[in-house]
């Protein structure tokens, strides 16, 4: 099921955003979510069709109330779904196959009211040799890979702050270790500033993986970046010793059969609030489980 773009949809996300309440010490407070949609394909019908799991899909999301949303493989009709169920929240994103609308997306929502998009830095990569080239791809993965960024301004705190969205390959190791090292050049050469970053996505990927230890700042494998701030992953700094933290299911209940290869990153200085995998019963909404996070970043001249 593909809903139309409404004529005015467009018109609505240039409308004068709403009034937000201001923080009164200048902190600056994010609900985060990554969700893996799962791509929308013939083979899967019933109950695992997109257009039995797009309500639900949304309900989520509406209940979860993310200032700050990465989605994976949602191909262009099911984004357009979305942007049209999401009245509230402005994207950023286009398909990885051609830059534009062919492809799986690893885009942005993000609450328009509150936030203001700085167009002119915020932009996508592809994982490859050659970066700005759509549909690239390199390192072993068979499929071209893709991160969004976009640079943001919290009009409750006058704050600015990176948000980082991306889709790792599922086999490539060499993909996946070049892919986010490629991604940490980026940043550190945008981000002067030293701003906050969240970072967001299915790394298909562990939370032992090098490619994450490398974003926290413990890889011994992967060499560091200059500038880059190591990161925190949200999940592990609440629940260290949880066993049960799987997203990858593959539409399967039984909990040994599930993976952690969905996370999000945030600066250190942030303090993480909650951590939590939103698990639902069967019907399952994806063959991953959304995660969100709560965390709140001092004002800016407190670090």
């Amino acid at each position: 099921m593909v809903l139309p773009f409404l004529s005015g949809c467009e018109k609505r996300q240039r409308e004068i955003p709403k009034a937000v309440p201001l923080s009164e010490d200048g902190s600056m407070e994010l609900k985060l979510m990554t969700f893996n949609l799962r791509y929308e394909n013939a083979e899967e019908v019933g109950r695992r069709a997109w257009s039995e799991r797009v309500v639900g899909i949304v309900g989520s999301i509406r209940e979860q109330k993310p200032d700050i949303l990465g989605i994976q493989e949602g191909l262009h009709g099911q984004v357009a779904d979305l942007r049209i169920s999401l009245p509230d929240y402005a994207f950023s994103g286009v398909g990885r196959d051609d830059g534009k609308r062919s492809g799986e997306y690893a885009g942005i929502f993000f609450n328009k009211d509150r936030f203001e998009k700085d167009d002119g830095r915020s932009g996508m990569v592809w994982l490859s040799d050659t970066p700005e080239v759509p549909g690239s791809k390199s390192w072993g993965n068979r499929i071209p890979r893709i991160a969004t960024w976009v640079l943001l301004t919290d009009r409750s705190s006058g704050q600015r702050f990176w948000a980082i969205n991306m889709h790792l390959d599922h086999k490539s190791q060499v993909s996946r270790e070049k892919g986010v090292r490629l991604m940490a050049r980026k940043l550190s050469e945008m981000n002067s500033s030293r701003d906050p970053v969240v970072w967001m996505g299915d790394f298909n990927a562990v939370e032992n993986n090098q490619a994450l230890r490398f974003l926290s700042g413990k890889s011994s494998e992967i060499e560091k970046v200059s500038d880059f701030p190591d990161l925190r992953e949200t999940f592990a700094a609440l629940h260290p010793n949880e066993s049960k933290r799987g997203t990858l299911h593959f539409w399967m209940s039984d909990p040994n059969r599930q993976w952690k290869v969905d996370h999000i990153f945030v600066s250190k200085e942030a303090s993480v609030l909650e951590a939590k995998i939103v698990r639902s019963g069967e019907p399952y909404l994806s063959d991953h489980f959304p995660v969100t996070a709560r965390v709140r970043f001092p004002p800016r001249a407190a670090r």
